[in-house]
């Protein structure tokens, strides 16, 4: 090594943004085991680059004592006398040992720790990169698939990442070398480099879309309050405006839609519900349920059910098909519904009213006493036939919901 090294070691450095002093510091300690290695490793071996001319030394170093009698390896310690009068108990001697054909071992040991503190930096490069871009969007090309996997070479076209088979939506069908946009879910270190976990069904991709889509979102004008998606079918969306001149709804839509239509056409033609966000629960529970009209909704907070009625015609509308719409409204909301129709909005809350006081009257079961035990077995037998009841007339109705849509449509 010479100054040509330190000069190509300086270059590294400001190119791969790699610390000058790192390299030299893992470069002394990589020389120490290749001499530990080569020439014996029984001496305490210390190497040292000159930081200028990049010539190096290696040295055994001893430990001076006062007399020769206290020594207790001769290979870590030497006697003040004949170290020499200028050292002190207690201070180093190194003495030079430098193999005369150990500048071969020295070049190679170089260029082998010089290509993986590269490949080290790159690899946080990486991860620092796209740690950054956490939960963001991120562009790429599909690459190839392994175990219906799919890997995506990234914009940079140095970084592979991962969409996993769970992470995919199933509408979709990408072939190799088709363009894709997905949300960083995960940025994890292996021993092969970062991994880049990609999603295309996570709520978040559909939040920054519409970000991405919607200024008055960039200015802090209109927020995003919650996300209920269902990949590749539907999503909910609740927004809110903090001015009171701008409606939240319509800045998401865009003129005649334009907005929400881009985000639909990114997501592989997702139906999207932008929905008005409201702090009293009925309400947004009840814009939750758009696009049906309810005409009143009935909370019992103590457990997180909300009674939900609405007009007749519009029950199967509100339900959605196969359940769809209250599903992704409860999700959106955090609440339990029960959707009941006007006609039935009575009976329902008579019949909801007495599973309720039954639950809070029902006595207690002491297992000492074998006649509560029976009393307990006879009357988990009529819930179970009461169950079994109330599961038929829930089948009843959802087949007349069926019909009655077919015959809408």
């Amino acid at each position: 090594m010479n100054a040509e090294m330190i000069a190509a070691l300086r270059e590294i450095e400001n190119e791969r943004n790699i610390s000058f002093e790192s390299l030299l510091e893992a470069l002394e300690a990589a020389l120490i085991s290749a001499y530990k290695r080569n020439f014996g490793g029984e001496a305490n071996a210390i190497v040292t680059i000159d930081r200028q001319t990049g010539d190096y030394q290696v040295y055994h170093r001893r430990t001076v004592v006062e007399d020769a009698t206290e020594i207790a390896d001769p290979k870590l310690e030497i006697p003040k006398a004949q170290a020499g009068s200028r050292y002190e108990p207690g201070d180093f001697y190194d003495e030079v040992v430098t193999p005369r054909d150990f500048g071969r071992i020295a070049a190679q040991t170089a260029k082998q720790v010089i290509v993986q503190r590269i490949r080290e930096a790159e690899r946080d490069t990486v991860y620092n990169t796209y740690s950054a871009k956490l939960h963001d969007i991120v562009l790429g090309s599909v690459q190839r698939y392994e175990q219906r996997n799919m890997f995506v070479l990234l914009d940079d076209r140095k970084t592979e990442a991962l969409l996993p088979f769970s992470e995919q939506v199933p509408r979709e069908n990408y072939r190799i070398n088709d363009r894709i946009r997905a949300y960083v879910l995960d940025v994890r270190k292996t021993n092969k480099g970062p991994l880049v976990v990609l999603s295309r069904a996570a709520e978040g991709l559909v939040q920054r879309l519409i970000e991405f889509q919607v200024p008055e979102i960039q200015d802090d004008i209109v927020e995003i309050m919650a996300i209920a998606r269902e990949p590749g079918a539907r999503t909910k969306v609740a927004v809110t405006s903090k001015r009171p001149e701008i409606d939240a709804v319509g800045a998401c839509l865009g003129p005649k839609s334009s907005r929400i239509a881009n985000v639909s056409d990114e997501l592989r033609g997702e139906k999207i519900d932008v929905i008005r966000w409201a702090a009293d629960l009925s309400a947004f529970i009840a814009n939750a349920l758009a696009p049906a009209k309810v005409l009143g909704v009935e909370l019992y907070e103590d457990e997180g059910i909300a009674l939900v009625i609405v007009p007749d015609h519009q029950l199967s509308l509100a339900i959605g098909r196969e359940g769809q719409n209250v599903r992704l409204a409860a999700r959106l909301t955090g609440w339990r519904m029960d959707i009941t129709s006007d006609s039935e909005a009575a009976e329902a809350r008579e019949r909801y009213q007495a599973e309720r006081e039954a639950r809070a009257t029902q006595p207690a079961v002491d297992e000492g006493e074998a006649g509560e035990d029976e009393a307990v077995a006879a009357e988990g037998e009529d819930g179970e036939e009461a169950a079994a009841i109330d599961q038929d007339e829930l089948l009843r109705r959802l087949e007349e919901f069926k019909r009655e849509m077919f015959t809408n449509e």
